[in-house]
């Protein structure tokens, strides 16, 4: 090799490091393209992370029994109608909750928060319980947390007098419930900050409540309004409140903002709470987006606090970009486990064209400093600034399993995704059911496998019922496999779900309907 193909090579080999960030690292998955989806929320069970659901707007919910390669949807029903804003939560049992938005057939638009609740990973649900139901004013943009310690749920919307009156006697307010029941009741609604908003949805409302549940069951949210990002908390599980709320810092440009080819943006804040063992246990950390540095330069942040949220650190640049491009919509997780924190945002750094890539930040020393990571496996240009993209992202860690969550809008066609990301393989221990004689072979089920496996292979129903036995000692590759199987024992529209065996623990399901 001569000294100028040494150089050269070397040069190669810096710029393919320096560049190592901007390529897609994890597959990318798409969990619908159907009915315009927006507005994800995503969650899964930390005791069972192959059980998963999605929702979006305004009443789809998405079920994957094998940890988010695979995806069925179907419709929420409520009594009091299903208007948007999902928010998904799971709880110390295992059971599944969807909160929205209501418009019910004997009431106003948005006129209270429903909650219904499945206890069957997502194929019924209860008919609602619900929260807020004050006269004709508005119930908006609600998000719930749960306490583990004090068994209790946790949640904080916006309240509109009028929703989009630009009268001046109509205000916004933040409200907070609690449930002790499991979501079955609700105490009354109460107003917890000091300074109201307005009603027009605009940078002067009070909007992006997200309760936090800190280690001893304390209540920790931040809002955006007038007096830009503002926090509030209780130590007695919501009954009191601070009689002053503190006001954390500026929102740069204000909090509603505009973003090229997208119908409208915002840089609400996420409010999370390190509850792990971590050397940051009880830190406190709000997450958001503005235009502080431009309207052309759109930039995610991070705060956080050590003493309860009485004094906060100053901000902290999430996207390690050059100035100049837009990242927005971010979404933060801390991962209960570790403390290690997860981001999730649009990302236009690689683009003079508009084209939206979907970034990933992530922060193992308690949010002072960021990797951050290309996880869209290819970008998405929006013609059109005349389709509802919805207000969030979302993101889930734990245990080292994360799962975030985002929209695309190609041209005019919006679907929703998500992107593997596991730091270990998601296995079971599960007994080797006792199965009944082979059921032939008729149809072909496609899947990915995390790594090769010798595996035994059921089919069981959507209660857990062994149907029958497709093959024992199957040996599978990493990567794309397929088996078949007959469909004569099986119902037409029914759920079941192909488990894969390896040595008595289950490596692999894949969950199918049949036609």
């Amino acid at each position: 090799m001569t000294s100028f193909e040494r150089a050269f090579f070397i040069l190669l080999l810096i710029f393919s490091m320096n560049q190592g960030h901007a390529l897609a690292q994890y597959t990318n998955v798409k969990i619908s393209d159907r009915n315009n989806p927006n507005e994800p929320s995503i969650v899964f069970d930390p005791n069972n992370p192959t059980h998963m659901l999605a929702a979006c707007n305004v009443n789809k919910v998405y079920v994957s029994d094998d940890a988010g390669h695979t995806w069925i949807s179907s419709i929420l029903e409520s009594p009091y109608g299903v208007w948007g804003d999902p928010a998904l939560m799971v709880d110390d049992q295992g059971a599944f909750y969807f909160f929205h938005l209501s418009n019910p057939s004997n009431g106003s638009w948005i006129d209270r928060i429903v909650c219904q609740r499945s206890t069957n990973f997502g194929q019924d649900w209860d008919k609602g319980h619900y929260v807020g139901l004050n006269g004709n004013k508005a119930q908006d943009k609600e998000w719930p947390a749960f306490d583990k310690k004090n068994k209790a749920i946790y949640l904080t919307w916006t309240q509109f007098d009028k929703y989009g009156s630009k009268e001046l006697t109509d205000s916004s307010s933040i409200m907070f419930s609690r449930s002790n029941d499991y979501g079955n009741t609700w105490t009354t609604a109460k107003r917890i900050n000091q300074v109201n908003g307005d009603c027009i949805d605009d940078d002067r409302t009070v909007e992006g409540a997200v309760p936090a549940v800190g280690p001893d069951g304390e209540v920790y949210v931040s809002w955006a309004g007038p007096q830009g990002l503002v926090f509030d908390r209780s130590t007695d599980g919501g009954v009191t409140w601070l009689k002053k709320d503190i006001v954390v810092n500026e929102i740069g440009g204000g909090w509603s903002y505009k973003i090229p080819g997208i119908m409208r943006s915002n840089g609400l804040p996420v409010t999370k709470c390190d509850t792990s063992s971590s050397p940051y246990r009880g830190t406190i950390y709000i997450n958001w987006s503005d235009q502080i540095n431009g309207a052309d330069d759109t930039d995610i942040w991070l705060v956080k606090s050590s003493d309860g949220g009485d004094t906060w650190s100053a901000p902290k640049r999430v996207n390690d970009d050059a100035p100049g491009s837009h990242q927005f919509f971010t979404w933060m997780d801390v991962d209960q486990s570790n403390g290690k924190l997860y981001f999730v945002f649009y990302d236009r750094r690689n683009h003079k064209d508009g084209a939206t890539d979907v970034y990933m930040a992530i922060s193992e020393d308690g949010g002072e400093t960021f990797q951050n990571i290309k996880i869209s496996e290819s970008p998405f240009t929006s013609t059109t600034n005349t389709i509802f993209f919805g207000d969030y992202t979302n993101i889930m860690a734990q245990n080292d399993i994360i799962r975030p969550i985002w929209t695309r809008l190609d041209s005019t066609k919006l679907s929703v995704w998500t992107a593997i990301v596991d730091k270990k393989e998601v296995v079971y221990h599960e007994p080797t059911p006792s199965i009944p004689s082979a059921i032939g072979v008729d149809r072909t089920i496609d899947f990915r496998m995390c790594r090769a496996h010798v595996v035994d292979a059921v089919v069981e129903d959507s209660q857990g019922a062994v149907i029958a036995r497709v093959g024992e000692g199957l040996r599978l590759d990493k990567g794309k496999n397929n088996l078949t199987i007959n469909q004569q024992m099986l119902s037409p529209g029914k759920r079941y779900v192909l488990k894969l065996y390896d040595r008595g623990r289950v490596v692999k399901r894949k969950l199918f309907v049949v036609e």
